[in-house]
């Protein structure tokens, strides 16, 4: 069932992903344009959708935001997953957490689905690495965030 979502329904997972999201993605309440998405407006936790520049929120809004987001892309990382509920939960977290910077239809395209989908989450785990680019550049905050990402997917494979 590709609707369901295991954030909802465990607050630990919950918990899991708003930490590595939001520890990567880094708060701000007023937004900003992203040098990295090429000036795009971006505010709170990495979110760019319907974002003006000077748009201001609390950091409970931004919190709020984020989860909401996070249950939204969970929805579209589950799509291209063929058994979704049989992904360990911190490499479903990782995943996630990719899948929230780099987009869905980047994450369903994938070595990292493709790997995931075939039973390997090993060689999905080592595959993130591959995303650290933005405009075309190698950057070295991707570099960073992939490390840690593919180090939290690692530990829940066994």
């Amino acid at each position: 069932m590709a609707t369901r979502s295991r954030l909802k329904i465990g607050a630990a997972l919950m918990a899991s992903a708003i930490a590595l999201v939001g520890g990567w993605e880094g708060l701000r309440a007023v937004a900003y344009p992203d040098r990295l998405a090429n000036g795009i407006p971006t505010v709170c936790f990495g979110e760019t959708r319907g974002v003006k520049l000077g748009d201001s929120y609390t950091v409970s809004q931004c919190q709020v935001m984020l989860g909401n987001a996070l249950v939204e892309f969970e929805a579209g990382m589950r799509k291209c997953l063929a058994t979704p509920d049989a992904v360990p939960d911190k490499p479903y977290v990782a995943f996630l957490s990719l899948s929230y910077n780099i987009g869905t239809g980047a994450f369903c395209g994938s070595t990292v689905a493709r790997k995931a989908n075939a039973g390997d989450f090993r060689g999905a785990c080592n595959a993130i690495p591959m995303w650290n680019r933005a405009g075309g550049k190698v950057v070295p905050g991707l570099i960073n965030r992939r490390a840690d990402e593919q180090r939290f997917c690692l530990e829940g494979v066994r």
